[in-house]
């Protein structure tokens, strides 16, 4: 995402087509005449037009009827949708400035902060004119007068609209930016507010991203998390504000859009806000980012909480319920935490590993240094020269030397992710119980070729065939799902639009069949189709029943099958997210279940691990750092002394693959 926007139109009103001013001027003037006026009419033309357009209109109503529009339209109209529609007659600019006028700071600092973290160096000076044509003062001399502090320096250096817009990162000024922001607060008693302010104020959108990755592998902690320790009040709210904007705008207003409405009342001040001025810019991405983050949609959320014509217009301005498409979260670059280690020598780390398991008691630290930051295949590499120079088995000794979790996750690392798969596999269906749970979330994340490795090494290291597993092991309809997922053929390739509305339609049929057939028809479908041509099918559903297909699975079905189709929607429409929820899950509440932990921390790290921690971030308000520390060390507090070292260095393992880049 860009910081505002940017040059892609991500909005959900544009200009109309065959635009004539003057004959929209007279449809307005119409809707107003006589007694009562046509509201309908109205917002209809209001917000399908630009707000350009409404300008023409504006000007087109005085010349044909020698009247102001805005004045008309506030004596014919009342409340929150008089509010509204006055509101889209303004210039985005004017908008920005009304709102910044009546917050009348000292009674709203919310609105000034949102406005001024989220705004781009043209939209900032813009507002300052137009500020300064509507109320004959100086915006940054109002601003001066009504607040103090470090609150009143942040505002003003955000309202010099001078933050570099370059683009160009200079990777030496990121590593020293870093530094001096740890400096600044983590590292001394007391914060240099100052070097925040200049540094947050002024740098680019990409240059700040990268200070603020560097800053968590300085300091292991990330800026919010520094922010929110060492700066308090308004200060705090608009450091905190600004950063997520560098982050990323629309889910920045994402989550002020669910704020204005969650609970008691609705915020209607803010909601109209962000409805109109994201309204031509990303509000398409708001809409993304508000139904991943809170599991539904921005326009039901809208249509729950709102009434009348104010509810119609703000749904316009929405456009339409929410769009699972191209844009989708997974289909963004998808990041590692390990990476192949340059100046890498296998024979160095393969006698490195054997002094630290060489005499009495083991070396850990050596051991999780080495294996936690080389990739797999240079894993690979010294499993093969620590046979040839030594001549004996790495995993051998790696066994007998370590215990309990730690022992399991080095291995784990070890191992190819094939065998790794497959040995998960084989460890949830071993023994008593059967750990459904961890049969779903592999097959369903997998793709063909992981599948289809995994099935070789399980056949291998077993004797047996993974199909056959799962049969003696599952039954009934959770069975067949899990033997059609691991035949590893889920088609590839983009949707086709047609088959999608096709399937769509049969999945919404199917829901009012038996449940035998209900359960068939959604295997066929879910556990077949390409991941894009399923995003395409979900958002046909909701067209076709207006409600979410997770809504259904939850409603209408039970036990290990709705497990798996849920599991299936959630990792379709953004796995990283997915993986996150697992992790929580396997962390909250009594006990961590390690086994979880263990695997998803070894089979994403390679993969999409730093999308994880975002994710976990985002949806918990906890890092993936902090969790897994708390976590992992309360176990080692409650054991004897002597015991609870392997919980440290499993811990410090776990954190050494979710640190590493």
């Amino acid at each position: 995402y860009s910081h505002a926007g940017g040059s892609v139109f991500r909005g959900t009103i544009a200009d109309a087509p065959d635009f004539d001013p003057s004959a929209d001027a007279e449809t307005l003037y119409n809707a107003m005449k006589g007694i009562g006026s046509d509201k309908e009419a109205i917002l209809d033309l209001v917000t399908s037009r630009s707000n350009a357009q409404r300008q023409e209109i504006i000007s087109a109503y005085k010349c044909s009827f020698g009247k102001d529009l805005i004045d008309d339209l506030k004596y014919e109209l009342t409340g929150k949708f008089e509010r509204l529609i006055v509101s889209l007659m303004r210039t985005p600019a004017y908008h920005d400035a009304k709102e910044i006028h009546d917050a009348g700071v000292g009674t709203n600092e919310r609105c000034l902060i949102e406005v001024m973290a989220s705004r781009t160096n043209k939209q900032i000076h813009d507002m300052v004119a137009a500020y300064k044509d509507a109320y004959g003062s100086d915006i940054e001399e109002d601003i001066i007068m009504d607040t103090s502090g470090h609150f009143k320096k942040m505002l003003v250096v955000l309202l010099q609209g001078t933050r570099d817009e370059s683009g160009v990162v200079d990777a030496d000024l990121v590593e020293q930016d870093a530094q001096d922001l740890y400096a600044a607060g983590e590292e001394q008693w007391g914060t240099d507010e100052a070097k925040f302010i200049m540094i947050l104020g002024n740098r680019s959108v990409t240059h700040l991203r990268m200070v603020f990755d560097a800053y968590e592998k300085i300091g292991e902690t990330s800026i919010e998390d520094s922010i929110k320790s060492e700066l308090s009040g308004d200060f705090e709210r608009l450091m905190l504000a600004v950063v997520q904007c560098i982050r990323s705008v629309p889910m920045f207003f994402a989550k002020r859009l669910y704020k204005s409405m969650k609970g008691l009342g609705t915020a209607d001040n803010t909601l109209i806000r962000i409805m109109i001025s994201r309204s031509e810019i990303d509000m398409l991405d708001i809409r993304e980012c508000f139904r991943l983050r809170y599991e539904k949609s921005l326009y039901n959320m809208i249509k729950d909480d709102t009434s009348g014509d104010y509810k119609r217009t703000l749904l316009n301005l929405c456009g339409g319920d929410d769009e699972w498409g191209r844009q989708s979260t997974t289909s963004h670059q998808l990041l590692p935490t390990v990476r192949p280690a340059p100046n890498f020598d296998p024979a160095a780390d393969a006698q490195a590993l054997r002094k630290a398991m060489k005499g009495f008691g083991t070396d850990e630290d050596t051991i999780i240094d080495i294996v936690t930051q080389r990739s797999n295949a240079q894993r690979q590499e010294i499993r093969q020269a620590f046979k040839s120079l030594l001549g004996r088995d790495l995993m051998k000794d790696l066994k007998s030397e370590l215990s309990k979790n730690l022992e399991r996750l080095i291995i784990g690392l070890m191992l190819t992710p094939a065998e790794f798969d497959a040995k998960m596999m084989r460890k949830a269906m071993e023994g008593a119980g059967t750990d459904e749970h961890a049969l779903i979330e592999i097959l369903v994340t997998r793709s063909n070729e992981e599948i289809h490795a995994m099935n070789d090494a399980y056949q291998n290291a077993y004797k047996k065939s993974l199909e056959e597993a799962i049969q003696s092991d599952t039954s009934g309809h959770f069975c067949r799902i899990l033997v059609s997922l691991v035949q590893g053929a889920r088609e590839e390739g983009p949707a086709d639009v047609e088959r999608a509305n096709a399937d769509a339609q049969e999945l919404a049929d199917a829901c009012n069949a038996e449940s035998d057939d209900m359960e068939m028809k959604f295997m066929s479908i879910l556990c077949t189709r390409s991941v894009p041509h399923l995003r395409r099918v979900f958002q046909e559903f909701v067209k076709c029943t207006n409600k979410d297909i997770e809504q259904i699975i939850k409603k209408e079905m039970s036990g290990d099958v709705k497990n798996a189709f849920y599991a299936i929607v959630r990792s379709v429409k953004n796995q990283p997210s997915y993986f996150a929820d697992r992790l929580y899950k396997a962390m909250k509440g009594l006990g961590t279940d390690d086994r979880a932990l263990i695997r998803i921390m070894v089979s994403r790290c390679e993969i999409d691990l730093f999308n994880i921690r975002k994710e976990f971030k985002e949806t918990h308000d906890a890092s993936l750092h902090e969790f897994i520390q708390v976590e992992t060390m309360i176990v080692s507090l409650s054991l004897s002394s002597c015991g609870g070292l392997w919980v440290c260095g499993h811990c410090t393992a776990v954190l050494g693959i979710s640190r590493v880049y």
